[in-house]
C-alpha cells in the first residue's frame, strides 16, 4: 500500500487542503486539521472553558450543503487562512483575530440557508483538532473503495467529498473495514484503527459546486450493506508521512 493523497481541513466543514507531507504526534490529531470550528446561534460550546465538543455545536455540511464547495489554504507561519468558493470572491483572514472573524462571517453568510442556524463565531481548542470523535482521530481512506462507490453510482465522483486525511492505494476495496483494532504503519508513523466512519448527508454533496448531486448514502446501503466509508485511527507512534510512502498493516 502507498500514500496517494493527504488532506487537512483547517476550519471544520469549511474547506479542505491537499498537502504533501505531515508530521504526526502520538495522541494528537493531524496538525491544523479542524483546528478551528464555526459555532452557530444555538451552540453550547463554552468560550470561557474551551474543550472538545460534538459536531452538533458547529456549522457542518450535512445541514448547510453549500459549505462543501469551500476550499482552503493555510499559511502556518502567519496562521492566515484563504478560503475559495466558486460563487464567492476569495477571502484571506486570521481566524483568531476578532475583526477577521467578522469578515469571515459576512463572507460565508450567502452559503447559509436562512431557515437554518446561522454562524456566530470561530473557536479553537489549543492542541486538539475538532474531529467528530471524542478521541483525537485521523481518518484513513481507501482509493479502491472510492472507485467501487463511483462504479456503483455509475458516475465519476471526487474523493474530496469524503473529507479524509490519509488516502491509500494499491489495496483491495473495503479491506480497511477489517482493520478495526489493528495497527498500520504509514511512513514512519504508526496508527491504531479504532472504528469505521459512518457517513452522513454531506457525502451526497459535490465538493466543487456545494450542491447535492448523488445518492451516495443510498448506494452504500443498497449495494454494500452499510453506510461506512473509511476508518478512524489514533496515532500511537510519532512519525512522518509523505506522498508515496509505504503503508503496512502490522
Amino acid at each position: 500500500m502507498h500514500v496517494r493523497a493527504l488532506y487537512r481541513h483547517p476550519i471544520k466543514s469549511h474547506g479542505r487542503e491537499a498537502i504533501k507531507h505531515v508530521h504526526l504526534t502520538q495522541g494528537k490529531t493531524m496538525p491544523w486539521d479542524r483546528a478551528w470550528a464555526v459555532t452557530h446561534e444555538v451552540s453550547k460550546f463554552s468560550t470561557e472553558s474551551p474543550a472538545w465538543a460534538s459536531y452538533n455545536n458547529f456549522m457542518i455540511g450535512a445541514r448547510t450543503p453549500a459549505l462543501a464547495g469551500i476550499w482552503a489554504k493555510l499559511d502556518e507561519e502567519t496562521q492566515m487562512v484563504t478560503l475559495t468558493h466558486q460563487d464567492l470572491e476569495p477571502l484571506s483572514f486570521n481566524p483568531d483575530n476578532p475583526a477577521d472573524s467578522d469578515r469571515f462571517l459576512a463572507w460565508v453568510a450567502p452559503l447559509c440557508p436562512s431557515n437554518r442556524a446561522q454562524p456566530r463565531g470561530i473557536v479553537r481548542v489549543q492542541g486538539r483538532g475538532m474531529t467528530d470523535t471524542t478521541y483525537p482521530s485521523i481518518s484513513i481512506m481507501n482509493a479502491a473503495s472510492h472507485s467501487a462507490v463511483a462504479d456503483a453510482l455509475g458516475t465519476s465522483i471526487t474523493k474530496e467529498r469524503w473529507r479524509g486525511n490519509i488516502w491509500l492505494d494499491d489495496l483491495a476495496e473495503w479491506v480497511e473495514l477489517g482493520w478495526i483494532g489493528r495497527d498500520i504503519s504509514i511512513g514512519s508513523a504508526v496508527l491504531r484503527v479504532r472504528e469505521p466512519i459512518e457517513r452522513c448527508q454531506v457525502t451526497n454533496t459535490n465538493p466543487i459546486t456545494g450542491l447535492r448531486d448523488t445518492a451516495t448514502l443510498d448506494i452504500l446501503s443498497s449495494q454494500f450493506g452499510h453506510r461506512n466509508f473509511g476508518v478512524y485511527a489514533e496515532v500511537i507512534t510519532t512519525g512522518d508521512i509523505a506522498l508515496g510512502d509505504t503503508a503496512k498493516v502490522i
